[in-house]
């Protein structure tokens, strides 16, 4: 065999091993997306901002109502996030495996010791909107 020929075999190869791969990746997606009860989880993003002088209470506070919410049934995943530029406005993201699960730590002691808390320290009206896959 010559040189070109070889050359053009291992490509023909790599371009083969690529497909089949990208195929497997977009076969693994589906089946991740088709994982029973996907389509019951909830989406819970709620953008929470206090006043500029309660920023460290703020903090704290959604610091301990995330840790606590993370322990609650169902909770898939539950994260705080700061805004880099206004270090008193919050994003709060949350997974529910269902709206059960939601409605659960909705009435948790936790939770409403968490809203009472937070509620004289707001700017602006808590904004919570669920979402679910869009699929």
């Amino acid at each position: 065999m010559s040189a070109n020929m070889d050359v053009f075999l291992v490509r023909r190869r790599f371009l083969l091993c690529a497909v089949l791969f990208l195929a497997a990746l977009g076969f693994a997606g589906r089946t991740l997306a088709q994982e029973p009860g996907m389509h019951d989880r909830v989406y819970v993003v709620t953008h929470v901002d206090v006043l500029p002088t309660e920023a460290a209470t703020g903090t704290k506070l959604l610091q301990q109502y995330a840790a606590d919410s993370r322990k609650d049934k169902g909770a898939v995943r539950v994260e705080v996030y700061i805004q880099i530029s206004r270090v008193n406005h919050f994003s709060v993201v949350e997974v529910w495996q269902n709206r059960q699960a939601l409605d659960a730590h909705e009435a948790a002691p936790h939770t409403k010791k968490f809203r009472e808390q937070i509620d004289p320290l707001l700017g602006s009206p808590y904004d919570e909107r669920l979402h679910t896959i869009a699929e």
